[in-house]
């Protein structure tokens, strides 16, 4: 099952960004992609959701969950056995045998977690993403506008010179190195495998 959008046309319109009947596919998709790459940065669902993830296990009795806050866990197996003396502790597993022995093991969890509502500034991320994108498509007819975007960096007027350049980024929808960081220490966590339903 998809996620929702971590940001609708209510919010975009909330912001003084009048989104036109014609615009409304296009504005889903670009919150759609917004929302999947602020996702992506973040390491996690961000809103509510369950999701079966695979980690390594741990040296040690107790599991860091990716996603939080973790509210409950629905099921645990380690290397495809049902696990059940588990607990679920200040939003980790505890497990009195420890999740790894001599070899690597695979712990996988299905889990419910993450905010029943988006925090503001993460709903704002998305619309400016969806707002620059938009600028972008409305810009020239038939989406040209959405072509990589060069900005002037230096120019001279004797014998008139230009130099064009861009900050990196393809579309208005990658995020900024500060941006990618500031997700990541907030939610924070790699995982391997990751299936919301």
């Amino acid at each position: 099952m998809a996620l929702a959008p971590l940001a609708t046309v209510d919010d975009l319109e909330a912001r003084g960004l009048a989104v036109d009947p014609s615009e409304a596919a296009v504005v889903n998709v670009y919150l759609g992609v917004a929302s999947t790459a602020v996702r992506e940065a973040a390491g996690t669902a961000i809103s509510r959701t369950t999701s079966t993830v695979t980690l390594e296990g741990v040296p040690g009795q107790r599991l860091t969950l990716p996603g939080v806050p973790v509210v409950s866990v629905d099921a645990v197996t380690v290397d495809g056995r049902t696990e059940t003396g588990w607990r679920l502790s200040s939003g980790r597993l505890w497990r009195a045998a420890g999740w790894s022995g001599r070899e690597p093991s695979e712990i996988e969890v299905t889990y419910t977690h993450g905010l029943v509502e988006v925090p503001a500034d993460i709903v704002d991320l998305v619309c400016r993403m969806v707002a620059a994108a938009l600028k972008a498509y409305r810009a020239e007819d038939g989406g040209e506008g959405l072509a990589a975007d060069k900005e002037v960096t230096s120019e001279r007027l004797g014998d008139w010179a230009v130099t064009y350049g861009s900050d990196g980024r393809v579309t208005e929808m990658e995020l900024t190195q500060h941006w990618r960081e500031r997700l990541a220490a907030r939610f924070g966590s790699s995982v391997t495998t990751l299936v919301s339903r």
